[in-house]
């Protein structure tokens, strides 16, 4: 494996582990004393200050690359954020964690197939099969189940991971790097949300609800706004849009497990199943067990 290859496959991992995060501490917040819109804004508002300087440089808008960068803004930015966080109002961790990031690399895999004639291999084939078969077990009995808000919560989060699939593609046609992306879409994504966003904040510290507010600006701005979207760039670069994306199948294990003591949401043997089998896909979609027995890269 090359050393490219092993800093690609370590960036999307570390952003997998703060993503998880991010799920559970979100349905938690959101269900909780904080708005969809005020979450939002943390996650964009912050890494846009943060990261000013970034987009100063780069330029606030890719000149001749305003379609991409759209489609970037739409998967990543508000109206990603904003249709996810009221998706979670209504569903579990464990469907958000099969509705989102399981479902992202299947799509992915179709666009980059029908829109690049990118060759996915036998084994990474089967993989995706197998994360579809992970998405199943942890979602399918709830989905069968769901009364009408959460049939409502489970459309939002599949569209949510149709915008993010959106993002996964169109990223390599800006021509931004990855922290120049995430500065430019904070950015514009903090701007558009910070009159609805800010004011339950204020509010919320007013109450007292001071350290609240520190643990989701820890999650939503600094791990998720700003770390994990530059590490999981860094591995879109160096490792493909479908092969990053299909690490994010991790995100229900981790997500399912957090939520076990801040949520009391307390997985089934479904649920178990589930994240077993979309591991074991994730390994295979990636390519990461073919380099290591073959020691050499795979298509």
């Amino acid at each position: 494996m090359s050393n490219s290859r092993a800093v690609g496959y370590l960036a999307v991992l570390c952003a997998v582990l703060i993503w998880g995060a991010w799920i559970a501490f979100t349905r938690f917040a959101v269900v909780g004393n904080f708005t969809p819109a005020s979450v939002a804004f943390l996650r964009t508002g912050v890494p846009a200050l943060i990261l000013a300087p970034f987009v100063v440089r780069a330029g606030f808008w890719p000149k001749g690359r305003t379609i991409p960068f759209l489609f970037c803004i739409l998967g990543a930015g508000a109206p990603f954020l904003l249709i996810v966080s009221n998706g979670m109002r209504y569903a579990q961790t464990a469907d958000v964690g099969a509705l989102v990031p399981c479902t992202m690399p299947l799509l992915v895999a179709v666009l980059s197939v029908l829109l690049f004639k990118e060759k996915l291999g036998w084994a990474r084939t089967f993989g995706f099969i197998l994360c579809a078969a992970g998405i199943a077990a942890i979602g399918g009995r709830s989905i069968l189940a769901a009364a009408g808000d959460t049939s409502f919560g489970h459309v939002l989060l599949l569209g949510g991971a149709l915008f993010w699939a959106c993002y996964v593609v169109a990223f390599r046609f800006v021509g931004f790097s990855a922290i120049e992306m995430v500065a430019a879409v904070s950015f514009w994504s903090g701007l558009a949300l910070l009159p609805w966003g800010l004011p339950p904040l204020i509010h919320a510290a007013s109450n007292g609800e001071h350290y609240q507010v520190l643990v989701q600006v820890a999650i939503q701005s600094v791990g998720s706004g700003v770390i994990a979207y530059i590490l999981y760039n860094i591995g879109i670069e160096r490792l493909g849009a479908s092969r990053a994306a299909a690490f994010v199948a991790f995100v229900p294990a981790v997500a399912t497990l957090i939520a076990i003591p801040l949520s009391n949401e307390i997985p089934d043997a479904a649920s178990i199943f589930g994240v077993v089998t979309t591991g074991l896909g994730v390994l295979l979609a990636s390519g990461v067990l073919n380099e290591i027995l073959s020691k050499k890269p795979v298509e």
